[in-house]
């Protein structure tokens, strides 16, 4: 892809765009495949397939949709954390008073997924 060239909803490399940025994310941050899977909603198989570029999340699916929140995630904790992928590790795996539990396991949820994405844009651009 050019840089003149844009990504237009329905387009197929959003697809593939998509499911990089998420194996990316879950690889920096050590999620297994089974995590992954949780988050997105998607079975174990599907994860394998996503690793080996058998298999693309599809815009407009709900799978898409919590992909792009469990990207969003990744790059707010990434900056908070500067990069230093074992701080944003053990962030998500040790308990957090504020959202109530270990990250990685609010995550799983919708609900989780979304007030663990506003913790930390809220900390990101405090007031």
């Amino acid at each position: 892809m050019t840089m003149s060239q844009t990504l237009t909803a329905g387009d197929p490399e959003r697809a593939r765009v998509m499911t990089m940025a998420v194996m990316r994310a879950a690889e920096k941050l050590g999620l297994s495949g089974k995590d992954l899977a949780t988050i997105l909603g998607v079975s174990e198989p599907t994860v394998s397939r996503m690793r080996k570029n058998e298999f693309r999340l599809e815009e407009g699916s709900k799978a898409f949709e919590l992909g792009a929140l469990f990207v969003r995630l990744f790059r707010s904790l990434d900056a908070i954390t500067g990069g230093d992928s074992k701080v944003a590790h053990a962030w998500l795996r040790n308990e957090n008073r504020a959202l109530g539990g270990r990250p990685l396991d609010q995550i799983k949820t919708i609900t989780g997924l979304t007030h663990g994405l506003a913790y930390l844009d809220s900390r990101r651009a405090p007031l």
